[in-house]
C-alpha cells in the first residue's frame, strides 16, 4: 500500500512541477526543424561612408568598420550587409559602379575588405555586399567601349534613337531629369533610369547577364555570404519604348507622377532573380552552406511576392518588406499595424520567412518620421514579430535625420537636381550622416584634427551616442541587444503569431508555442495612458510577467501581474510579458488538492 502511495506521490510531484510553470495559452505553435543561419536573423546595414573613418579624411571606410565590428559582435547580429564599396567615381555615392570586381580607393584595398571580411567570421558575423545589376558608372570600361562602338559592347547598353528632334520617349528618371541622355558626337540616346551617370545596362543581351553571373561568381568564390540586390525591379524595360502614363494628366512630367508600367516590374525582371538564386543555389550543393540573396523592389504586395518564387522556381530568399517604412506613420492606427504585418504573413508563400525594415538610406530614420519617444516601442515591435529583422545603422542607438543640411551642403543627386525651395523633400542626406560613437569631436567618427565631415554631424551626439548609452543602466543599445536576445527564445523563432486590435488603440499579439514559455505583446499607439485587458489576446490567458519595456515605459521588467484585465500602459510604451494560462493555474491547484490528500494518508 505504501509502495503504491509512494508512487502515486512521485507521479503527483512531477505532474505539479510541470503544472506549475507558465504554460502557453491554447493558441500554439509547431516547433520546426533546425532553422538555417539566416532564417530568424537580425541584419545590420552599413552606410560605409558614415560608420568610422580609419584615416582622417571625413569618409567612413573598410578598416573603420574592420575596427568597430566589436560593436555589432555586442550588439548580437546575424550578419552585415554593406551598402556599396566598389570602385566608382561617386556620382551616388557608390551605386554607380566603375568596376565590379574591385574596391574603391575611398574606402581601402581588396585585401581591407578581406580583412574586414575575417574578422567578421571569427566574430561569427556573415557579410553581405550591395549588388546593383540596373546600371553601371558612365566610366565603367564597358560603356566607354559601348560608346566607342567597340566589339560587342556597343549592345551592352540600352542606346536609341530619338523621335523628331527630342528623347525616344517620355520617361523620366528617379532622379529628376529626363531618363535619355545624348552624347557629343552620338547620334542615339543611352537610358538611364537614376542619375545621367548610372547608363542602364542592358539584360536582353546574353553577354550581359553572363558578365554579371560571372561577377556573382567572383564574390562567393572570394566567401562573402550573399547580395542584397539593388533596384531589381528596373532592370528590364519595354522592348517597344511606348511612353509611359501620367498619373495626374495635368500634372508635371516627373518620376513621381507616372505610371511605370513599362519600366518596373516586368515578368523577366523575376526570371532573372530565378536564375541567379539557381546559382546561388549551386554553391550550398557543395557546402550545404546557404548563400543569402536580398532584394530591393518598392511595388506592390502582389509584385514583391513574386520575388520569393513562382511556385515552380525559387526566388529570393528576402525580398525587402517595406510596408512600415511606405504605409505607416506616426498617425497610424493599431488597425493600420494589424493590417500591414497580417497582408504581408497571409500572402508569403508556404516555407518563406517574413522580414521587417523600418528604416534604410533611402527613407527618414524612426526616431524622425515617428518622435523619438516612439522609436523604442517600434523596436519592440519589430523585433518580436516572426521573421527577420533589418536595422540600419544608428537605429540601435536612436539616432534622428540631421535637417540642418543645407542645399550649398547636400551631397544627395537626388536633391541636388533639384533646388534649395524643394530639395528638403528629395534629400537622402539627412539619414546618411555619420554614426555617433561619442561625444568627442565629430561624435568620434574621425579624428578631432580633420578638417570636416563628409555630412555634418546630428548636433545632438553629445546626448545621443553610443558611449554614453553603454555607460547608462538604461539606453535604447541596451534594450536592442535585450530585444535581440529574446529572439532567440523558440516562440519567438518557432511559435505561433496571433495579432488583435485591442480596444484604446492597443496594437497586441500572442507569441506561442508547444512545451515552451509564451508571450504577449502589446504597442500602446496613444499619447496617453491607456487600459488594456491581455485575455483580449485569449480568454486564458490567467497572470503575466513583464519580460521587457520600450525606454521609460509605466511598467517595468519584472514586474507580476495578476489582473491581466486590467494593465495601464503609458503613453506610446511597449511591453513584452511572459503569459501563463489559466489551465495551468486550475491544474496547480487540483495537484496541492491531491498532494495534500496523499499527505493525509500517509501521516
Amino acid at each position: 500500500m505504501r509502495i503504491a502511495v509512494s508512487a502515486l506521490v512521485l507521479v503527483a510531484v512531477g505532474l505539479l512541477a510541470t503544472a506549475s510553470g507558465k504554460s502557453p495559452v491554447v493558441i500554439t505553435g509547431k516547433q520546426e526543424a533546425g532553422m538555417d543561419w539566416w532564417e530568424s536573423g537580425v541584419f545590420y546595414q552599413i552606410y560605409p561612408r558614415s560608420f568610422k573613418d580609419s584615416n582622417g579624411d571625413g569618409v567612413g571606410d573598410l578598416a573603420g568598420i574592420t575596427e568597430k565590428l566589436d560593436h555589432l559582435a555586442d550588439l548580437g547580429v546575424t550578419g552585415v550587409w554593406l551598402s556599396p564599396v566598389f570602385k566608382s567615381p561617386m556620382a551616388d555615392f557608390g551605386y554607380d559602379i566603375a568596376d565590379f570586381r574591385d574596391v574603391d580607393p575611398i574606402f581601402g584595398t581588396m585585401a581591407d575588405l578581406d580583412r574586414m571580411v575575417q574578422k567578421a567570421k571569427q566574430l561569427g558575423i556573415k557579410v553581405i555586399l550591395d549588388f546593383v545589376p540596373n546600371h553601371t558608372s558612365d566610366e565603367h570600361e564597358w560603356f566607354i567601349k559601348s560608346v566607342n562602338n567597340e566589339g560587342n559592347y556597343r549592345d551592352y547598353y540600352v542606346w536609341r534613337n530619338g523621335v523628331g528632334t527630342g528623347t525616344p520617349n517620355n520617361w523620366q528618371s528617379v532622379f529628376h531629369t529626363p531618363a535619355w541622355t545624348l552624347l557629343p558626337g552620338q547620334s542615339q540616346y543611352y537610358l538611364h533610369q537614376f542619375d545621367k551617370k548610372q547608363p542602364d545596362l542592358n539584360y536582353r543581351n546574353p553577354l550581359v547577364k553572363q558578365e554579371m553571373a560571372d561577377m556573382v561568381s567572383f564574390w562567393l568564390d572570394k566567401g562573402i555570404d550573399g547580395f542584397r540586390i539593388d533596384a531589381i525591379n528596373h532592370v528590364y524595360e519595354d522592348p517597344q519604348f511606348r511612353d509611359e502614363r501620367l498619373i495626374d494628366p495635368n500634372g508635371e512630367l516627373i518620376w513621381e507622377n507616372m505610371d511605370h508600367e513599362y519600366t518596373q516590374n516586368l515578368p523577366e525582371c523575376y526570371d532573372l532573380i530565378y536564375d541567379w538564386r539557381d546559382l546561388f543555389d549551386s554553391y550550398k550543393a557543395r557546402d550545404n552552406v546557404t548563400r543569402l540573396m536580398m532584394t530591393e523592389a518598392y511595388a506592390n504586395l502582389e509584385q514583391t511576392m513574386l520575388w520569393y518564387g513562382n511556385g515552380n522556381r525559387k526566388g529570393s530568399h528576402i525580398p525587402f518588406n517595406f510596408a512600415m517604412i511606405n504605409r505607416l506613420s506616426k498617425d497610424s492606427r493599431a488597425n493600420d499595424f494589424k493590417e500591414i504585418i497580417d497582408e504581408w504573413l497571409n500572402a508569403m508563400p508556404a516555407g518563406a520567412q517574413a522580414n521587417w525594415v523600418l528604416g534604410n538610406h533611402d527613407r527618414p530614420r524612426i526616431a524622425s518620421r515617428y518622435g523619438p519617444d516612439r522609436a523604442s516601442s517600434l523596436a519592440v515591435l519589430e523585433m518580436t514579430l516572426p521573421g527577420i529583422a533589418v536595422v540600419y545603422y544608428g537605429e540601435e542607438i536612436g539616432m534622428e535625420d540631421n535637417r540642418a543640411i543645407t542645399f550649398e551642403e547636400t551631397q544627395d543627386p537626388q536633391a541636388a537636381n533639384t533646388n534649395p525651395d524643394v530639395y528638403q523633400q528629395f534629400t537622402r542626406d539627412p539619414v546618411r550622416t555619420p554614426f555617433q560613437w561619442d561625444a568627442t569631436a565629430y561624435a568620434g567618427f574621425t579624428a578631432a584634427t580633420a578638417q570636416k565631415t563628409w555630412l555634418p554631424v546630428h548636433p545632438n551626439y553629445r546626448e545621443v551616442n553610443l558611449a554614453a548609452q553603454k555607460a547608462a543602466s538604461e539606453s535604447m543599445f541596451k534594450l536592442y541587444q535585450k530585444l535581440i536576445r529574446l529572439r532567440k527564445e523558440h516562440a519567438f523563432m518557432h511559435g505561433k503569431f496571433e495579432s488583435k486590435v485591442l480596444l484604446n488603440n492597443v496594437f497586441g499579439y500572442t507569441r506561442t508555442m508547444d512545451g515552451e514559455q509564451s508571450y504577449a505583446v502589446v504597442v500602446n499607439l496613444n499619447d496617453n495612458d491607456v487600459n488594456v485587458n491581455l485575455q483580449e489576446l485569449h480568454e486564458d490567458i490567467d497572470s503575466a510577467k513583464v519580460t521587457l519595456t520600450s525606454l521609460d515605459a509605466r511598467m517595468k521588467e519584472g514586474d507580476e501581474v495578476t489582473e491581466v484585465f486590467h494593465i495601464v500602459l503609458g503613453r506610446y510604451d511597449a511591453v513584452v510579458f511572459e503569459i501563463a494560462s489559466s489551465a495551468a493555474t486550475i491544474g496547480a491547484s487540483m495537484l496541492m488538492m491531491l498532494m495534500a490528500t496523499i499527505l493525509r494518508t500517509l501521516f
